[in-house]
C-alpha cells in the first residue's frame, strides 16, 4: 500500500524544480521513520503523512487544493486506505507546513509531529541551503544582496503572498527559526546540528562577501533567537 502511494506521489511531484520533488519526499520519509522508531510511533501512518505532505502544497497546486487536500484524498482513495487511517493522515496534513504554523496550526498526533519535524529538518543543513537556492532561482531571486535585509516578524499573509527577496533573506525569515519549532525529542536533536550548518555557512558567506554589517545582523539575530 505504501509503495503504491509513493508511486502516485512520484507521478505528481517528480518533475518539480522548486525543491519539493521526490528526493525531498524520500528524505523526509527516511528521517520520519528514523524518528518514529525512537518515538515509538505508528510507522504506517507516519509513512503516509510523509509521502503525502506536499501533494497539495499551495505553492505547487494552489490554495484550493491546499485547503481541501484534494490530491491526498484522491491518492488514498485510489489506494483503498481505510477511513480511520485516512482521517488520521488528513488531520495531520492540515497542520504541517510553515505557513500553517504562522496561522496557529500545529499537528496534535505523535505521527504528525514526527513528520512536521522531519520536514523542517530537511529545510536545514546542506540540503536546506540547496533547496533555498533552487527555489530562489526558480523565482528569479538573487542568492544574496547586501542592500536587501530580511522582513522581521513575518505574518502568514506576507509569507504566502511573496517569494523572499533573496535566498539569504529566506534563511533568516524562516529557516533559522525552525530549530526552535521542533515538537519531538528526535526532531530537536537532529535540528541542532543541521541548524549549525546554516549558521556556519552564513558566517563564511558574509566574511567572503566583505559584509561586516551582515555578520553583525547575524550575531544579533542569534542572540534573540
Amino acid at each position: 500500500m505504501v509503495e503504491e502511494v509513493r508511486r502516485q506521489v512520484f507521478e505528481l511531484l517528480n518533475s518539480d524544480t522548486s525543491g519539493h520533488n521526490m528526493d525531498h519526499i524520500d528524505r523526509v520519509l527516511k528521517l520520519s521513520l528514523k524518528f518514529a522508531e525512537h518515538e515509538c510511533a505508528n510507522t504506517e501512518v507516519v509513512s503516509l503523512i510523509a509521502l503525502l505532505h506536499d501533494v497539495d502544497d499551495y505553492k505547487l497546486f494552489g490554495k484550493e487544493n491546499a485547503q481541501n487536500l484534494t490530491n491526498a484524498r484522491k491518492i488514498m482513495d485510489n489506494c483503498k486506505i481505510d477511513a480511520k487511517t485516512q482521517n488520521l493522515v488528513l488531520s495531520s496534513l492540515k497542520c504541517i507546513g510553515y505557513s500553517k504554523l504562522l496561522k496557529g496550526f500545529r499537528p496534535e498526533t505523535l505521527e504528525g509531529k514526527i513528520v512536521s519535524d522531519a520536514d523542517m529538518c530537511d529545510a536545514l543543513g546542506a540540503n536546506g541551503i540547496i533547496r533555498v537556492y533552487t527555489y530562489s532561482m526558480k523565482n528569479k531571486r538573487p542568492f544574496f544582496d547586501k542592500n536587501i535585509f530580511p522582513i522581521e516578524n513575518m505574518t502568514a499573509d506576507t509569507y504566502t503572498s511573496k517569494c523572499a527577496d533573496t535566498s539569504v533573506c529566506h534563511l533568516f525569515e524562516k529557516i533559522l527559526k525552525l530549530k526552535n519549532l521542533m515538537l519531538t525529542d528526535s526532531g530537536r536533536k537532529e535540528a541542532e546540528s543541521r541548524h549549525q550548518i546554516i549558521v556556519d555557512f552564513l558566517y563564511h558567506l558574509f566574511e567572503e562577501e566583505n559584509a561586516p554589517e551582515w555578520t553583525e545582523y547575524l550575531n544579533n539575530y542569534l542572540k534573540l533567537n
